[in-house]
C-alpha cells in the first residue's frame, strides 16, 4: 500500500507539472502571435522546441478567434522547421480547420484537409479523420478529389467497411465517382481477394461510360492471385494487351508473386524474362519476389545468381532483398556469408530492420551459437532498431537449445522491463527449456505465470509437460494431466499420445502402453512413425520382440511408412541377443524398402561385434560405412575406441580419436571415460583385470597420473588439448567430490595457456559446496563473475543455503545481493533460492530476510510467486 501511495503521489505531481507547463506554453504562444511581426519575436526560438502537436491543438481550441492568416502561416512555419516535437498529426489539423472554415477560407481549408488525410499513420488516425470529415460535411462540402483521398487513406489500412460507407455518403452528396474512385474500391477488395465485390465496381465503371485502365486490370490480377486462382489472374493479364491496356511493372510483379506463391517458380521466371516485350524493366520488387521464392524452395544458389544479376543491371537491392538472402543463407548454415551481407548493408547505408536482424539471430541460435546471436542483438540495439517479441523468442530458444535456461529466463525479465508482452510461444519455449533440464517444478510455475499473463496454455504447452514428466519417470502425473485435457477443451494430439506411450514403455508397462495405443486409434488420432517406434522399442526392451515385429508389419497397412529407426530398433535388439543372421535379414529388408542405412544402424553392428570380440568383422562394418559414404558420429567413434581398447590396441584407439577430432567432432565425457578406463589398465587384455573397472566408476578410481598419460597420448597422436577435454575431466572428478585432483587439473590447464570455461567453474563451485568448503566456492563464483560468466542459480542455491547452514549469515546475504545484480529472472530467483532452497530446509527467517532484500531493491515478484511463498511458509509453520 505504501508503494502504491507513493506511485499515486508521483502521478499527481507529474500531471500538475504537465498541466502547468501546457498553460504556460499557451499563454506564451498567444503573446507571440498577438504581435504582427511574430517571426522576429525574441521568444520564438526558445518556445518552438517545446511545442508539440497536442500543445498547438489545445492552444487553437482555447483561442478560436485568432487571425486565421497568422494561424495558418505559423502552422506552415512549424511544419517546415523539422522541430523534434512538432510533427503534424490529424488531431493537430482539426482545430486549425475549424478556424479556417468559420472564417470561410475554404480554398486554404481544402488544402489543409488533404494534408490532414495524408498525415494518417495509424488506423485510429483514419477513424478520427473520417469522423471529422463527416462532422464538417454540412458546412464544408467534400469534392470528388477529397473523397478519393479519404478512400485511399482507408484502403491503406484495409478498412473496407468504412470505405463502403464513405462511398455511399459520396453518392448521397450527389458527388459523381470517377475512375480513381472506382479503382480505389476495386483495389481495396482485390487486396482481400474479394474479386466478386470488386467486379461490382467494375460494372459501375462500364455503366458510367468509363474505360477500365491499367490500374483496374492490375488490381484484378492481384485479386485473383490473393484468392489462389493464378490461372484467372493470367487470363486478366493476357486480356490487358487485347484491350490495348499497357501492362506495367506492377502488373508483372503481381502475377510473378502469385505464381511464386503457388509454387510455379519456373513459370514466374519465364514471365520475368518476358517483361522487356512490354517495354517493362524489372524493378527491385521483381527481383526480390523471385529471390525470396527461390530461397523458399532451397534453390539458394539460383537466388544468389539473380542477386548478382540485379546488381550488374544497376538495380540496387533494398532492405527486403538483403533480408530474404540473409534468411536463406542462415537456413543453409552459411552464417559467415549472411553476416557479410549485413555488413554490406551498412556500407551501402541501408538500415536493416527488425526482420533482417531476427533472421541472423535465428540462424545463429539454431546452430547453438548464441554468443554470436547476442553480438548481432547488440549491433541491432546500437543502431536504434527495437527488438520485438520474436527477437527475444529466438534468443530464448537458443539458450534453451544449449541448456542454459537460466539465461533464457533472464530475457523474460528484459521483455517485461521494456513493457513487451511475452507471447504463448515465449512461455512454451521456456517451459520446454525447463523440462529439458529436468526442472519440472519451474515448468509448472511458468504455466501459472503464463495464465497470470492472460495467455491460454495450448496443446504444445501440455505436450511438453507430459513429455517432461515421462522422461523423469513421473508417468502417473503425466497421465493425470493427459486425462484432464478434454475437460480443458484442448485436443490431445499425436505428440502427446506418443510421449505418454513412451513414458509407460520406459516404466516397463508395455501392456498399458499398448492399451493406450489402441485407445489412440479408436479416438481417431492416427499414430505416426515415432509412435510406432517408441512402442516397438518398449516391447523389445521387455522381451516382447514378436509383438514388436507384428507392429512393424502393421505400419504400411496403417498408412505409416517404417523409418530407419523402426528397423534399427529390431536390429539392435537382435544383435543384443547375438542373432546376427536375423539382424541381417531385417537389415536387407530395410534396404529393399528404399532406406539407406545410417550411422546408428552401423554403430549397432559395431557394438555387437566388439562385444563378441570379433575385431575383423567390426572393421568390415567400418569399411562398409566408408563405401556407403556414411560418416561416423561421436558415438560411432567412441564405440570403435572402446573396441580397440578392449583388444589392448591402445595406439589404434588413439588413432581413431585423431580421426574423430579431424572430422570436427568433439569427444564426449563418455569417450574420455572409455580412454581412461583402458589407460588405467595399461592396455592389458580385457579378459583379466580390465573388466574389473566399471565405466560408471572411472571417475572414482582414476589416478591423476593417468590423466597426464592421457594428455601425453593425445599430444603424441596430434590431438590438441582444448577447453572441452579439461571440462569433461573436471566435471567427472567434481561429480565424485575429488576436488584436489580437479584443482591440479585446473592448474595444468592454465599452464597450457587454456582458460577455464563456464562449465569448469560451475563444477568447481558445486563440488566445493558439496564438500562444505563454502569460502572456496564463493571465491570460484566471484572468479566466474569477473570472467563474465553467469553462474547457474543451482550453484547460488547451494552456496547461499550452505553459508546459512555454516552460520555465515552476512556472507550469505552479500552473495544473494550480488546475484540480484546479475540480471536473473526475479521469479526464478525466488523459486530456486527461497522456495526450493531455504524453505525446504525450514529456514523461514532467512527466506523472509532475503525476500525483504529483493523488495527493498525493487526486484518485484509475480502474484503467483508470492502465493507460492505463502504456501511454503504455511507448510513450514505447520511442521
Amino acid at each position: 500500500m505504501i508503494q502504491l501511495s507513493t506511485a499515486l503521489r508521483s502521478l499527481f505531481f507529474i500531471k500538475s507539472i504537465t498541466s502547468s507547463s501546457s498553460s504556460s506554453i499557451s499563454q506564451h504562444l498567444l503573446s507571440v502571435l498577438s504581435n504582427p511581426n511574430w517571426r522576429k519575436h525574441p521568444s520564438l526560438n526558445t518556445l518552438i522546441p517545446s511545442l508539440s502537436p497536442s500543445h498547438f491543438s489545445s492552444f487553437l481550441s482555447q483561442n478560436p478567434n485568432l487571425n486565421p492568416h497568422i494561424v495558418i502561416s505559423f502552422f506552415d512555419y512549424l511544419s517546415t522547421r523539422n522541430t523534434p516535437l512538432f510533427k503534424p498529426n490529424p488531431q493537430s489539423y482539426a482545430p486549425l480547420l475549424r478556424i479556417l472554415i468559420s472564417n470561410n477560407l475554404f480554398r486554404v481549408a481544402e488544402k489543409t484537409r488533404l494534408s490532414m488525410i495524408k498525415s494518417c499513420e495509424t488506423r485510429d488516425d483514419a477513424v478520427f479523420v473520417m469522423g471529422f470529415v463527416r462532422e464538417m460535411r454540412c458546412r464544408f462540402k467534400v469534392d470528388v478529389w477529397g473523397y478519393n483521398k479519404l478512400l485511399m487513406c482507408l484502403s491503406r489500412f484495409v478498412m473496407i467497411d468504412d470505405m463502403k460507407c464513405v462511398y455511399d455518403e459520396m453518392l448521397s452528396d450527389m458527388i459523381k465517382p470517377d475512375i480513381y474512385t472506382f479503382n480505389t474500391m476495386i483495389n481495396a477488395y482485390c487486396k482481400l481477394g474479394n474479386v466478386v465485390e470488386a467486379e461490382f465496381y467494375l460494372s459501375k465503371i462500364l455503366q458510367a461510360g468509363l474505360n477500365p485502365d491499367t490500374h483496374t486490370f492490375t488490381s484484378f490480377v492481384l485479386g485473383h492471385c490473393r484468392r489462389k486462382d493464378v490461372d484467372s489472374a493470367f487470363k486478366v493479364f493476357k486480356e490487358m494487351s487485347k484491350k490495348g491496356c499497357q501492362r506495367n511493372v506492377v502488373s508483372y510483379n503481381n502475377l510473378i508473386h502469385g505464381l511464386c506463391e503457388g509454387g510455379r517458380i519456373d513459370e514466374a521466371m519465364e514471365l520475368f524474362l518476358g517483361m522487356g516485350d512490354d517495354g517493362c524493366c524489372p524493378n527491385v520488387r521483381s527481383y526480390t519476389i523471385l529471390i525470396d521464392a527461390l530461397c523458399g524452395l532451397d534453390r539458394r544458389e539460383e537466388a544468389l545468381c539473380l542477386f548478382d544479376e540485379m546488381k550488374e543491371k544497376g538495380c540496387e537491392p533494398n532492405v527486403h532483398t538483403y533480408t530474404v538472402l540473409i534468411d536463406g543463407l542462415c537456413k543453409d548454415f552459411k552464417l559467415d556469408q549472411a553476416r557479410g551481407l549485413l555488413n554490406v548493408m551498412s556500407e551501402k547505408k541501408l538500415v536493416p530492420n527488425v526482420v533482417t536482424y531476427n533472421a541472423l539471430i535465428d540462424g545463429y541460435c539454431k546452430q547453438g551459437l548464441v554468443d554470436f546471436a547476442l553480438d548481432v542483438f547488440d549491433v541491432m540495439e546500437s543502431n536504434n532498431c527495437i527488438p520485438n517479441v520474436r527477437t527475444y523468442n529466438e534468443l530464448i530458444s537458443g539458450f534453451c537449445t544449449i541448456k542454459k535456461v537460466h539465461k533464457a529466463m533472464a530475457l523474460l525479465d528484459k521483455m517485461l522491463e521494456r513493457k513487451m508482452s511475452p507471447s504463448d510461444v515465449t512461455f512454451n519455449l521456456l517451459i520446454h527449456g525447463q523440462c529439458k533440464e529436468g526442472e519440472i517444478g519451474s515448468a509448472f510455475r511458468l504455466l501459472k505465470l503464463m495464465e497470470e499473463n492472460d495467455l491460454a496454455p495450448d496443446e504444445w504447452t501440455y505436450c511438453t509437460l507430459v513429455d517432461g514428466l515421462c522422461k523423469r519417470g513421473r508417468v502417473e502425473e503425466a497421465s493425470t494431466i493427459f486425462s484432464s485435457m478434454k475437460e480443458k477443451g484442448i485436443k490431445v494430439n499425436v505428440a502427446m499420445y506418443t510421449a505418454l506411450i513412451d513414458g509407460y514403455c520406459k516404466a516397463e508397462k508395455a501392456d498399458f502402453a499398448l492399451t493406450l495405443f489402441k485407445k489412440m486409434i479408436e479416438e481417431g488420432c492416427s499414430p505416426n512413425a515415432c509412435t510406432y517406434n517408441v512402442l516397438i522399442k518398449g516391447l523389445c526392451k521387455q522381451g516382447k520382440q514378436l509383438e514388436g515385429d507384428r507392429l512393424l508389419e502393421m505400419m504400411p497397412g496403417s498408412g505409416v511408412k517404417p523409418t530407419i529407426e523402426s528397423y534399427g530398433i529390431l536390429i539392435e535388439q537382435l544383435l543384443k541377443e547375438s542373432a546376427f543372421g536375423q539382424a541381417y535379414k531385417v537389415f536387407h529388408l530395410m534396404v529393399s524398402m528404399g532406406h539407406k542405412p545410417d550411422v546408428c544402424i552401423y554403430t549397432s553392428f559395431l557394438v555387437a561385434y566388439y562385444n563378441e570380440e570379433k575385431l575383423k568383422e567390426a572393421e568390415d562394418v567400418m569399411n562398409k560405412m566408408a563405401e556407403a559414404g556414411v560418416m561416423p558420429d561421436v558415438m560411432a567413434y567412441t564405440v570403435m575406441i572402446d573396441g580397440y581398447g578392449r583388444a589392448g590396441l591402445l595406439n589404434r584407439a588413439f588413432d581413431v580419436l585423431k580421426f574423430m577430432v579431424d572430422a570436427g567432432h568433439e569427444p564426449s565425457q563418455y569417450t574420455y571415460s572409455i580412454l581412461i578406463k583402458h589407460l588405467s589398465q595399461g592396455g592389458v587384455d580385457l579378459k583379466t583385470e580390465a573388466s574389473s573397472i566399471n565405466i560408471a566408476d572411472v571417475w572414482k578410481v582414476v589416478k591423476y597420473e593417468t590423466l597426464l598419460v592421457l594428455f601425453d597420448k593425445m599430444v603424441e597422436h596430434r590431438c590438441p588439448l582444448n577447453t572441452n577435454i579439461f571440462s569433461s575431466l573436471t566435471t567427472g572428478l567434481c561429480r565424485e567430490g575429488r576436488l584436489e585432483e580437479a584443482l591440479r587439473l585446473l592448474d595444468h590447464m592454465q599452464s597450457c595457456g587454456i582458460s577455464p570455461g563456464e562449465d569448469i567453474y560451475t563444477s568447481m563451485v558445486n563440488c566445493c559446496c558439496k564438500l562444505k568448503m563454502y569460502e572456496d566456492a564463493a571465491r570460484f563464483l566471484d572468479t566466474m563473475l569477473t570472467q563474465g560468466f553467469l553462474p547457474h542459480l543451482e550453484s547460488y542455491k547451494l552456496l547461499v543455503c550452505g553459508l546459512y547452514d555454516d552460520g555465515n549469515n552476512e556472507k550469505a546475504k552479500t552473495t544473494f545481493f550480488r546475484l540480484l545484480g546479475c540480471g536473473y529472472n526475479n521469479d526464478e530467483v525466488a523459486w530456486k533460492l527461497l522456495i526450493d532452497g531455504l524453505l525446504k530446509r525450514g529456514l523461514v527467517d532467512r527466506c523472509l530476510e532475503l525476500l525483504d532484500i529483493m523488495e527493498k531493491n525493487g526486484f518485484r515478484l509475480s502474484a503467483h510467486t508470492y502465493s507460492l511463498l505463502l504456501e511454503g511458509l504455511d507448510r513450514t509453520d505447520n511442521k
